[in-house]
């Protein structure tokens, strides 16, 4: 189990990369527009970087939803391996068979 202090302030980048996400995508649309004055589009640059560091999409790492571990992370699943494992072994995920030999 990874700690809860990782694990929050993981849900906290990821609340605020939704709540910046509009006002994101509108800056760096502006900032990209080459038909804009340099000005403006500096303008832009500039309120993008006065943004929270962790409203950037950049900033989140995937997390295992049931264990918090950040490694070895299957994205369609949205957990960890050990985690798929242990389902697997317990006959949690339908089709899945621990194999041994």
């Amino acid at each position: 189990m990874a700690k809860k202090s990782m694990v929050e302030r993981e849900k906290k980048r990821q609340r605020l990369v939704e709540k910046y996400a509009a006002k994101r995508a509108a800056l760096k649309e502006i900032a990209r527009d080459e038909s804009k004055p340099m000005e403006e589009r500096f303008k832009a640059q500039l309120q993008l970087a006065k943004l929270p560091r962790n409203s950037s999409a950049t900033r989140l790492h995937n997390r295992c939803q049931l264990t918090g571990r950040p490694h070895a992370y299957y994205r369609k699943l949205k957990i960890s391996r050990i985690a798929l494992r242990d389902l697997g072994s317990q006959g949690q995920i339908p089709g899945m068979v621990k194999s041994s030999w």
